[in-house]
């Protein structure tokens, strides 16, 4: 990283980041240029879950590479000022590499949407449809590079 000083270190941080914000934006290969996406998601144990429909382009895409990049930031504020040049930014987020596995089991696929519903604050009494549950795929993000960034407090 460039820019040391805006660098996170602190993994409590970098797991607040993870753990509390609302959108995940992964980029894939689309054979010869990116493709990105946001998603809602939940996260646990150093991976990202995602729900989808089983079919698709971004399917179609990560069973060709499942290799991905990733970007969630949990704040941003843009801070104006009379001097245009001196307008900045204040943020928080954390950029990181892995890959895709699909979950298809029944029981890891209600876990994972656990966790997505946990993110956004409902950590219990979830009740699921069986057949919606049986009709999606989960995408497990497996976390092998991420660093933080920030600016401000």
């Amino acid at each position: 990283m460039r820019r040391k000083n805006q660098e996170i270190t602190d993994k409590k941080i970098i797991e607040e980041i993870l753990s509390q914000s609302t959108v995940c934006r992964i980029a894939m290969m689309d054979h010869d240029r990116p493709y990105i996406l946001p998603f809602n998601y939940g996260y646990s144990d150093n991976a990202i879950y995602i729900h989808s429909a089983p079919e698709g382009k971004k399917i179609d895409l990560l069973k060709q590479n499942n290799k991905v990049c990733f970007e969630i930031e949990s704040y941003c504020e843009v801070i104006a000022n009379e001097l245009s040049c001196e307008w900045t930014t204040r943020y928080r987020s954390v950029v990181g590499y892995g890959f895709i596995e699909f979950i298809t089991d029944y029981e890891q696929k209600r876990q994972a949407l656990d966790y997505i519903m946990a993110q956004y604050g409902r950590k219990e009494n979830n009740i699921y449809k069986e057949k919606q549950v049986e009709l999606i795929v989960i995408l497990k993000l497996h976390i092998e590079e991420i660093c933080g960034k920030q600016l401000g407090e």
